[in-house]
């Protein structure tokens, strides 16, 4: 007699919280990091204000969304980031051919600047996400962990990080020294990883996520090397940000359009 598994059940409500369309959607708009309004989700999911207040509603109960209100708006964000990771990680299974095709240049014009560069909840991704990654691995300042590589020494890499092996990528020490002098802090008092591996729905390879990603995405926003535009999860690099990539990472212009 076998013994079904405990969690089963808080899986299968899982599932079935994500198998909405109208919340899936949400759930993707959501991975630009921002808070959103229910209003301004009803209309990106071209659903009725009562209805994504439904939606909402399970969402939140769920553990997927956290909201607050202020004043008549009520906003919305992703939980944390185990939430946009677990999002993420399951649109990237989508296979390309299955999203509709664009049916006026707008939206055209909108993917392709998705794909040349965008956000991922926190972190840098498209082609510029690949590029960052592509450059600090090529410079010996992100490595690739794989399952069979064997442990480090005792106390080797340790001398400010933990041992990122299970996450598919590692800051190596050059690479901590590379973020400090770049200016980029980054926070190790949590639990999230140092650095991620995150599969890419575009690009269909692994960028940089994590402690690390989100801070360099924050600094290149802070400092103006990317901007948002258009109103989903696309940025472009600026011409101050072409020259800092260039300098600090040798990343040709070329390729970060």
């Amino acid at each position: 007699m076998t013994t079904k598994d405990p969690r089963a059940p808080g899986l299968a409500a899982l599932a079935a919280l994500i198998a909405d369309e109208t919340r899936a959607a949400c759930l993707l708009a959501l991975l630009d990091g921002r808070a959103w309004t229910a209003g301004e989700l009803a209309r990106h999911a071209g659903v009725a204000a009562s209805t994504l207040s439904e939606h909402l509603g399970k969402l939140v109960g769920g553990g997927l969304l956290c909201e607050e209100r202020q004043g008549r708006h009520r906003y919305v964000r992703l939980a944390d980031a185990r939430v946009a990771q677990l999002v993420e990680d399951l649109a990237a299974q989508v296979a390309p051919g299955a999203a509709r095709r664009a049916r006026t240049l707008r939206e055209a014009g909108a993917g392709s600047a998705m794909a040349r560069g965008r956000t991922c909840y926190d972190h840098l991704a498209g082609r510029l996400g690949i590029a960052v990654t592509d450059a600090l691995t090529a410079r010996g300042l992100l490595r690739t962990r794989e399952p069979e590589d064997p442990p480090p020494p005792a106390g080797a890499a340790r001398r400010r990080t933990r041992d990122e092996g299970a996450t598919g990528f590692a800051l190596t020490d050059a690479g901590l020294d590379w973020f400090d002098t770049a200016g980029i802090a980054l926070d190790r008092r949590g639990r999230r990883p140092l650095a991620r591996a995150c599969l890419d729905w575009t690009e269909r390879r692994h960028h940089l996520a994590g402690v690390a990603g989100a801070a360099l995405c924050r600094h290149a926003l802070d400092t103006g090397w990317c901007v948002r535009i258009g109103s989903e999860r696309a940025v472009k690099v600026t011409p101050a940000g072409e020259a800092a990539l260039s300098d600090l990472l040798g990343i040709e212009r070329t390729a970060l359009h």
